[in-house]
């Protein structure tokens, strides 16, 4: 199986299915007018048709309409009030019926043969609820380097315990239609990691990962607003693994993988508190920076960074609106502040 990165198969499944299935192809679309051409675009250009493309206006204000115009024939369009991405990809997928759903995000694209090597996964591997490709990352229209890494690792040999520690999976992903919907799909009261909690709820409940290590699509990250776009994250992440924990099929060292990805995001959540703090000049600013000082488990780098916001507060805001404002110019820059 070149290219397939897959666990063991388990003896019940068949090794080969007749042919790939069919997919769904869904896409979240809020206020994405001048992006999503390319990403539908990219669907006309496959090697293997996807069986339908659905379409979510997630309560766009922008000509979205001029947009998907050339594309109407070919499209479902499902037009909604804004719910965010979980919403609009539950919708989406409500107007699904291929056999796999794949998601698209608007600001993304497919490269030529994505489906049909997923489709080629898929038919090897029948065992398989999802199935991830590797990718290439884009920032400010520069290739800045591949999904997976020395140090960002696709999961093979004990994907619950891997699940519980990050995520370790390509988001652009297939999964089984009712593997996902049988599951609830995705939960819309998570903020910003509603992606991660889904997959974790898949693979604790059984569904197993396969990775075409190939980069089949591109995917863009953008600029954001900095720590308070990490602050929003790693509260989800908190959100997630204690919703995680609460289930009852968790072995003990899945606990202690859980409470540890916790204290990690809360060390995360703390720093990103401080320097959003610095940032905004807001009057708490010193004592945040001092519970990065005085806190376990932060690196000696972080301490003396955040030593110099107890220190110089109004200084130390500067020096981050500064590199803040590096981020529009220096793609790299970019992925760190997202990552």
């Amino acid at each position: 199986m070149t290219g397939f990165v897959v666990p063991t198969a388990e003896s019940r499944w068949p090794v080969r299915r007749g042919e790939p299935p069919t997919f769904s192809v869904c896409i979240s679309a809020y206020q994405v007018a001048p992006l999503i051409g390319d990403a539908l675009a990219s669907l006309d250009e496959q090697t293997l048709a996807p069986y339908e493309v659905i379409v979510c206006d997630d309560g766009s204000t922008d000509d979205l309409d001029a947009a998907l115009a050339p594309f109407l024939d070919r499209i479902i369009l499902v037009r909604q009030e804004n719910r965010g991405m979980a919403g609009a990809r539950n919708s989406a997928m409500a107007r699904a019926t291929g056999e796999y759903v794949v998601f698209l995000d608007a600001d993304d694209r497919f490269e030529p043969t994505r489906l049909e090597r997923l489709g080629a996964l898929a038919t090897e591997r029948p065992d398989l609820d999802i199935l991830t490709t590797d990718a290439y990352i884009e920032v400010e229209g520069s290739i800045v380097r591949r999904y997976y890494t020395a140090t960002n690792r696709f999961v093979i040999a004990d994907q619950r315990a891997g699940i519980l520690s990050a995520n370790f999976l390509f988001g652009l992903l297939a999964v089984r239609r009712s593997t996902i919907v049988g599951a609830g799909g995705f939960d819309e009261s998570v903020p910003v990691v509603e992606d991660w909690e889904c997959w974790m709820r898949l693979i604790l409940g059984g569904a197993r990962v396969g990775l075409v290590d190939e980069p089949l699509a591109v995917y863009r990250v953008r600029p954001g607003s900095g720590s308070s776009d990490r602050v929003r994250l790693m509260q989800g992440r908190i959100d997630a693994l204690g919703r995680a924990l609460a289930r009852t099929d968790l072995s003990g060292e899945e606990r202690r993988l859980a409470n540890d990805a916790i204290a990690f995001a809360t060390r995360m959540l703390t720093l990103a508190e401080a320097q959003r703090a610095l940032t905004d000049g807001a009057p708490d600013a010193r004592s945040r920076s001092l519970r990065v000082v005085t806190g376990r488990g932060f690196a000696w780098r972080s301490r003396a960074k955040a030593l110099f916001g107890v220190v110089a507060p109004r200084t130390a805001g500067e020096r981050l609106r500064f590199r803040r404002s590096r981020l529009s110019t220096d793609p790299a820059a970019v992925l760190a502040e997202r990552e």
